[in-house]
């Protein structure tokens, strides 16, 4: 659940208004047959527009930045650990922090495809053969984490995660990328 700031409550408040002056005009309409597709349709367009303007002043008012991004690899019991720090940039406090990392094996980045690079498994063999999932090596692992709770403008926090490495992967690209809700 986002935590919201002033901007969040002057777009609900406009959005109350417009849906009180749709459910007055829905009332006022002349044939009642009417009545109930317009007070769905003012419902449904109100919810719509409150979710999506709760996520646009999301967007443009929790400003969050990484900062230190370090991992390590743990051969012997094939993990991998990321830590860094996690910084509100903005002027409002943020509800939770989400660091995301995307691992993408060797080739897909480096436009280094060789044969043998990567595991094609064939949809006959696995529809026929021994069940889904058999053969299926992922070469892109995404994973989201929350680092961070209820973090005030202008504060840092550590964080530090852990989760397995695919033990098929040999030359890895990361992404990462955090942001508040």
């Amino acid at each position: 659940m986002t935590l919201f700031n002033i901007w969040h409550y002057i777009v609900l408040g406009v959005i109350f208004l417009i849906f009180i002056g749709g459910v007055a005009a829905s009332f006022r309409q002349e044939k009642k047959k009417l009545l109930i597709p317009m007070l769905f349709s003012v419902t449904l367009v109100s919810t719509l527009l409150a979710l999506f303007s709760v996520a646009v002043v999301d967007k443009y008012t929790k400003v969050v930045k990484l900062y230190k991004l370090e991992n390590k690899r743990f051969l012997s019991i094939e993990k991998i650990k990321y830590s860094g720090i996690v910084k509100n940039e903005g002027n409002y406090p943020i509800g939770e922090v989400i660091f995301e990392i995307k691992l993408v094996n060797k080739g897909h980045v480096t436009d280094n495809v060789k044969a043998g690079s990567f595991f094609d498994p064939s949809g006959f063999k696995e529809f026929f053969g021994e069940g889904a999932g058999y053969l299926y090596k992922p070469q892109t692992i995404v994973k989201e984490f929350v680092v961070a709770r209820n973090l005030g403008p202008g504060e840092a926090q550590q964080f530090s995660v852990h989760f397995d490495f695919p033990p098929y992967f040999r030359q890895v690209a990361d992404f990462a990328k955090v942001y508040g809700h």
